[in-house]
């Protein structure tokens, strides 16, 4: 597999070697030893999957007292995934990062504890999977509102998007209080 860092040095973008003949293809999508190898030691607890419609935007999630670091894929479809930096003190906070992932490439974006992450479906569906290092507590959900201004996340122009009630109601990133945000370590 290829491991390279994004702009975030941090979060990181996973191709796989991916056997493919007449039949059509296999890959490992996680071996923890090659991940370690690549310096992704997390252990993963609880394996997550969605299916979402076109316009679709999940996030910008992350939990505070339970964090979670994210292995995500895409096995039908494609979306943009997003993580942001959202660690007190970091010399990149605020700064983000967005990856194509889709069941032709085979991408996988590692996103560690500490990071805003989300996603947006562009194709008809996607089927979205990830690992996470924790277990979802839904009293430790936070969040960013995807179309923060001082983000100036770079979404596709998709019309009809789609979004939770609860995602609707996010704050930006400068309305949430010191103490609801990771610190840098």
């Amino acid at each position: 597999m290829i491991v390279k860092e994004t702009s975030l040095p941090e979060v990181l973008e996973i191709t796989p070697r991916v056997f493919e003949d007449n039949r059509g293809f296999f890959y490992e999508t996680y071996n923890a030893e090659r991940y370690r190898q690549h310096g992704i030691t997390v252990t993963f607890v609880q394996d997550n999957r969605s299916k979402s419609q076109a316009g679709t935007i999940r996030g910008l999630h992350y939990q505070l007292n339970n964090p979670q670091a994210k292995l995500v894929r895409v096995t039908r479809g494609e979306v943009l995934d997003v993580a942001v930096d959202i660690r007190k003190g970091s010399p990149r906070f605020g700064q983000w990062v967005a990856v194509k992932l889709s069941a032709d490439n085979h991408k996988q974006l590692f996103i560690p504890e500490g990071f805003a992450h989300g996603f947006i479906v562009l194709s008809k569906e996607a089927d979205f999977e990830y690992k996470c290092s924790d277990y979802y507590h839904p009293e430790d959900e936070y969040g960013i509102f995807w179309q923060d201004p001082t983000l100036k996340i770079d979404w596709p122009d998709i019309p009809n998007h789609r979004l939770s009630p609860k995602d609707l109601k996010l704050p930006m990133l400068n309305k949430v209080s010191e103490k609801e945000l990771p610190l840098y370590e």
